[in-house]
């Protein structure tokens, strides 16, 4: 065993790195059997995506294999830089260098009560003190001028790419709730999450990532019908239901990887993925409203960290909670 690297999550590491592999084989032959000019943007952008999910899948394995706290900390600074790419789109927020500097402090500090495991502070630290904090803060330096457009965009950064992006790494600390009960889970030490919870976390990015790829394969074989057009044109009913179908099979064929029943499996999957689908689709309309095709440009074929995180910052809360509340 390596760090969180043990048991179901080996298995489970090992089968995505063979399903990548595959896929960078196929999309080799096709890059190879459609030369030419016609299609070098599909098989630039099919090379792009897999030389990304490459990038991603290995660095996620070394955060596990480097330890809870490993991962904690690349989390933390892939949702600073996630923040960072949201404030781009605020020409308000990001001249107001005091409010910066609040949301780098606040940010810091609940990724501390993240990794001490402090649920408590965790759970609530964002959504209660700082959401009424910020505001406070912005009206005592009697600036009213767009007032309201400004603290909730303030909100709407710190809550997405800090607040739920930090539920992803706090899977870790749920086997021992599922194992020993709330009073083991909230006071155990920082650094102590084990292989189980590392294979749930695992379980959650493979179903909710693979639901986006499905829905994607999905929708440019089979999508004729729009679900929002003027947000996202190539979101169809059709990429959503065989994808959201496809990848709650998928969650349920892995359900031994989980302390859930077969059953269960399919119901936390579903619903991760209907999440996760929809985080997509309210980012793309944050998007749209802003002008822009992507948040950043750090990930090539996938845009910024906001742009492969969408689907997981809305996913994750929700499974954390329900599996919390559910299975202690």
């Amino acid at each position: 065993m390596i760090g969180l690297i043990g048991g179901e999550a080996a298995t489970l590491l090992l089968g995505t790195l063979g399903v990548l592999a595959v896929a960078t084989v196929i999309v080799l032959l096709v890059s190879w059997r459609l030369r030419g000019e016609k299609h070098a943007a599909l098989t630039l952008n099919l090379r792009q995506r897999t030389g990304a999910w490459w990038i991603m899948i290995g660095i996620l394995a070394v955060g596990l294999a480097l330890g809870e706290t490993a991962l904690i900390v690349l989390f933390a600074a892939l949702s600073f830089v996630g923040l960072r790419e949201m404030v781009r789109l605020v020409p308000e927020a990001r001249g107001d260098r005091e409010v910066l500097v609040w949301l780098v402090l606040i940010g810091t500090l609940h990724w501390f009560f993240v990794w001490r495991h402090w649920y408590g502070m965790f759970a609530i630290f964002v959504p209660v003190y700082a959401f009424l904090f910020l505001p406070a803060v912005a009206a005592l330096r009697a600036r009213v001028d767009g007032f309201l457009h400004r603290t909730a965009a303030v909100q709407w950064m710190l809550m997405v790419s800090v607040y739920a992006l930090s539920h992803v790494p706090a899977i870790l600390q749920l086997t021992v709730a599922i194992e020993g009960g709330r009073e083991a889970a909230e006071g155990s030490a920082p650094g102590t999450g084990g292989t189980a919870s590392a294979a749930l976390l695992l379980w959650l990015v493979i179903v909710v990532q693979g639901s986006d790829v499905l829905q994607y394969v999905w929708g440019k074989t089979l999508g004729r019908h729009p679900i929002a057009p003027t947000v996202s044109p190539n979101k169809t009913w059709e990429g959503f239901l065989g994808g959201i179908a496809s990848a709650t099979a998928l969650g349920v064929a892995l359900w031994w990887a989980t302390p859930f029943a077969p059953w269960q499996a399919g119901v936390l999957a579903f619903v991760s993925c209907v999440m996760g689908f929809l985080g997509g689709l309210v980012m793309s309309a944050l998007k749209r409203d802003s002008g822009i095709k992507d948040f950043g440009t750090l990930i090539p074929g996938h845009g910024g960290i906001m742009d492969r995180f969408d689907s997981l910052v809305f996913a994750a809360p929700i499974f954390f909670h329900l599996t919390r509340f559910f299975f202690t």
